[in-house]
């Protein structure tokens, strides 16, 4: 490696902490200050032009937000309308009365398993959060739960939403990575699911038995999770002790059916669905093809989604159109520092990309002698903690190992793409969207965010590792 290399691992190394340090010292820095005050810093010291720097953060924090940013406002949006129905009271009711305590981890990780299939992380878990909010809170007055009932349900989600996101396909990653590595789709599926199954299942309902207790505090900012559940929006006691009381009054109900709420939510997810078979199953040039891929279009989908709510609430429910439009102008306050986050994490990502940190490490991961898989996850892991991108882990990994098998093909392939993919979701933390979209959701600090968010998807990488290490002694 040379000098230049370890210096910019010295700035990667620097920056994280003077992060950390800004966020969590007395001074208590906005995390959105802080991450563009680190962000203007690592590039400067990087040695990145200044009209570069500058055109760096604007693409990714622009980037960042047109691609999660629009989508998480109308899934808030969304979600105010599902709270105001009544929907997601009952339905969470609904579970924790016939389902019991134990059963309920593993219930989410089945609803995630399945909403994960279409939809990335960020606007899976945005579709969850009503149902995972409006159970816990449930789990919480009824009392009994041992920890944050917010951790035993949110990081099963989690951790199958991210699993599916980076080791399975249609996801984006794992298609490019099959696509570079000329893996058979069939057989890339049959072991990612191989691989996905116990590493869910270990990550999510196991880990999340054990680490719940272990965070009681843990509970949403009570303005955001009002939104979704339709408590009481002016409580803002939390439980913190024997006999504390929450309050959820609720508000007043729309009228609009339980089938009707949930049918805006599997709307999104049954577009997102449609266009994966239609990549899959049909010809490029087919009209039918362009189509559902810009209905599958997450921002695309979810309005949808979102309008066939507005649209039940408006005719079928007895609310104005002015009720409706102050419940959701009221629903876009409570992410508005969520959004800002969310760009600032973007801006920080694409810094450290354009200013050679990432090409640094991939550099230095090539020079090493490793098995092939252990290799592409390696690289994968330590592109996506520098850049902020699974995608870009991936991608870059792809390009470095393809020529390592040859013309590909086979179990080896199919096992590369799996070992990628997981390595890109391992070390998730601060310089990650999904970090903070995870830690602002459910009212989190950084030790906290980092035992659940970061711990997980670190745990998905290295069992997705371990098992396809395991499979490759029948390549």
């Amino acid at each position: 490696m040379t000098a230049h290399t370890w210096w910019l691992l010295l700035i990667l190394t620097v920056a994280i902490t003077a992060l950390i340090y800004l966020i969590n010292s007395r001074l208590r820095v906005h995390p959105f200050v802080a991450l563009i005050v680190v962000t203007v810093g690592t590039g400067l010291a990087a040695g990145e032009p200044v009209a570069k720097l500058t055109e760096s953060i604007e693409e990714g924090a622009g980037g960042t937000l047109g691609d999660v940013g629009l989508t998480l406002a109308l899934g808030a949006m969304l979600g105010r309308l599902l709270s105001d129905s009544g929907a997601t009271d009952a339905i969470a009711r609904a579970l924790v009365d016939r389902s019991g305590i134990r059963r309920l981890p593993w219930l989410v990780t089945a609803a995630a398993f399945v909403i994960g299939i279409p939809m990335f992380f960020e606007v899976g878990l945005i579709v969850l959060l009503p149902l995972i909010f409006g159970v816990a809170r449930r789990l919480e007055q009824q009392g009994g739960t041992k920890g944050s009932p917010y951790v035993l349900l949110g990081v099963p989600a989690i951790a199958a939403l991210s699993t599916l996101h980076g080791m399975l396909p249609p996801h984006p990653g794992p298609l490019t990575a099959m696509t570079g590595l000329h893996a058979d789709l069939g057989l890339t599926l049959a072991v990612g699911l191989v691989c996905a199954l116990p590493t869910v299942v270990v990550a999510g309902p196991l880990y999340a038995r054990w680490i719940a207790p272990r965070l009681p505090e843990v509970r949403p900012d009570a303005a955001l999770m009002a939104q979704f559940t339709g408590a009481d929006r002016a409580a803002t006691a939390r439980p913190d002790g024997p006999g504390a009381q929450v309050r959820t009054d609720a508000p007043a109900r729309t009228g609009i059916s339980v089938g009707l709420a949930v049918a805006s939510v599997l709307i999104p997810v049954a577009l997102m669905l449609l266009r994966t078979l239609g990549e899959t199953l049909l010809d490029e040039s087919s009209g039918l093809r362009a189509g559902l891929t810009f209905v599958g279009e997450p921002l695309v989908a979810m309005l949808a989604g979102f309008l066939f709510a507005l649209g039940v609430t408006l005719v079928g429910a007895s609310r104005s159109g002015e009720e409706t439009r102050t419940s959701l102008t009221d629903s876009l306050k409570s992410v508005a520092a969520i959004l800002l986050i969310i760009g600032g994490g973007g801006a920080f990502k694409q810094v450290l990309q354009d200013s050679g940190i990432g090409d640094a490490i991939a550099s230095a991961a090539k020079g090493a002698h490793l098995n092939v898989i252990l290799l592409g996850w390696l690289i994968a892991l330590l592109l996506s903690l520098t850049t902020g991108s699974a995608t870009v882990g991936i991608v870059s990994a792809t390009g470095i190992v393809a020529p390592l098998i040859g013309d590909g093909g086979g179990l080896e392939a199919s096992l590369l793409v799996v070992a990628i993919g997981a390595g890109s979701l391992g070390l998730n933390y601060v310089n990650h969207a999904g970090f903070w979209l995870v830690k602002e959701s459910f009212g989190m600090d950084l030790a906290q965010a980092t035992k659940t968010q970061t711990v997980v998807q670190t745990l998905v990488s290295v069992l997705g590792l371990a098992m396809a290490l395991l499979l490759s002694v029948f390549a």
